[in-house]
């Protein structure tokens, strides 16, 4: 039996007009993951029966990924729609907080969802996500713009789709294999899912919304008040996408912060160094 079909049960919900596809597994508190791109629940494999020990664990394909649905319209992928979606879902559980835990874009809407429903997230972890802030405050310097080249090459229209589903989708593999500093974290089958899950029929431009509406809805340019919530920041040190200078000075913006360094770990640091990331969050959550 595959870890996929061995990792907890899967189930859909119904929240704000689309139904969302998730993995679950325990009995508890609610603990709720969002993934990022180009991934899908799978990316949290390591942490979901660790976890299921003493949470019910939820780990959600986010809108336009693997099983999730997928509007077709542009404009459904936005950090408002992104932030009902995790609203609709928490209440739908039948909870009325959690331990919200998010990486890369799930990392973004976890910030977002944090500040929007405060009351509804009892802790946050983020990983490999800086505060909105620090993002927008990052993308005013040279080595961060060359570092966040792609998200400038997907505003164009069909040609990021036709690069990412070129020769079997390998760029989906280069982009977590090829920037993974663990190289040893993914096997075959662990990137033949993500290829699997990016070849879903409409996926790859749903995922490309996300970015393609980065810069109209004003996330970048918005105030940001300081964050009430106690929050733990888990931040792989050899991130080539996000480098570590954005998560200094981020106390500014969280009353409770924590943040957590990880060596010899990438981008992808629940998967590089599983073992660390939840002994980190456990150390943190009790």
């Amino acid at each position: 039996m595959s870890i996929i079909e061995n990792s907890g049960t899967h189930a859909y919900i119904t929240t704000n007009g689309i139904k969302l596809h998730y993995v679950t597994q325990g009995e508890g508190p609610l603990m709720l993951m969002l993934h990022g791109f180009p991934e899908f629940w799978y990316s949290w494999r390591h942490q979901i029966p660790e976890f299921a020990q003493d949470y019910q664990v939820v780990a959600l394909d986010l809108r336009g990924y693997n099983d999730s649905d997928k509007p077709q319209a542009q404009s459904a992928y936005v950090m408002d729609e992104f932030v009902k979606d995790i609203e609709g879902v928490i209440k739908g559980l039948g909870y009325e907080s959690c331990i919200l835990v998010g990486h890369d874009w799930g990392g973004a809407i976890a910030w977002n969802f944090a500040y929007a429903h405060p009351n509804m997230v009892e802790k946050l972890i983020i990983l490999n996500l800086p505060h909105p802030a620090k993002f927008s405050q990052g993308l005013s310097t040279p080595q961060q713009l060359l570092r966040s080249y792609y998200i400038f090459l997907f505003q164009f229209p069909l040609l990021p789709e036709l690069v990412l589903q070129a020769s079997d989708y390998e760029t989906i593999a280069k982009a977590i294999q090829g920037t993974a500093f663990n190289k040893n974290a993914f096997t075959t089958a662990d990137i033949e899912a993500y290829k699997d899950a990016a070849a879903k029929r409409g996926a790859i431009t749903a995922m490309l919304n996300y970015y393609r509406n980065i810069f109209q809805q004003g996330i970048l340019n918005k105030t940001w008040t300081v964050l009430e919530v106690p929050t733990l920041m888990i931040w792989g040190e050899q991130d080539t996408a996000l480098g570590k200078e954005l998560t200094y000075g981020t106390q500014e913006y969280v009353r409770n912060l924590q943040i957590k360094y990880i060596p010899n770990s990438g981008h992808w640091v629940q998967q590089e160094q599983p073992e660390l990331v939840t002994e980190y969050m456990r150390e943190f959550l009790s």
